[in-house]
């Protein structure tokens, strides 16, 4: 399935996002993230830097909780200013995320074509 041709918010499918993520967030913006990463402009607010220090002061450890524990470790960030420790960190998360939820997405997808 082509997420890509689904322009449908993903609350309307059920599935929590989380409150460092956009709460309007389709399943084409998942499939670009998916594809080409925040960093190709597929999320703007996690490359943003001041989306991404707002997002970061507001929900910094949520972020790097969710990141640890997808990964084990925080990626490295040293040499980094705070803007690109947040961007980093948070578009790390947001990745991590949508590649997490894909096959759920695809699943609401299918459920809801087939009226269930």
């Amino acid at each position: 399935m082509d997420l890509y041709n689904y322009d449908v918010k993903l609350a309307t499918l059920n599935i929590e996002v989380p409150v460092w993520i956009n709460q309007d967030i389709t399943a084409a913006d998942i499939a670009a993230i998916i594809e080409g990463g925040c960093a190709s402009g597929a999320y703007m607010p996690a490359v943003t830097y001041y989306n991404a220090l707002q997002t970061m002061n507001d929900h910094g450890n949520d972020i790097l909780d969710y990141v640890q524990d997808a990964m084990g470790e925080l990626p490295d960030v040293s040499g980094e200013s705070w803007q690109g420790m947040a961007v980093k960190y948070l578009s790390t998360a947001v990745e991590l995320w949508a590649g997490s939820v894909e096959d759920e997405i695809i699943e609401a997808i299918e459920d809801m074509e087939d009226g269930e």
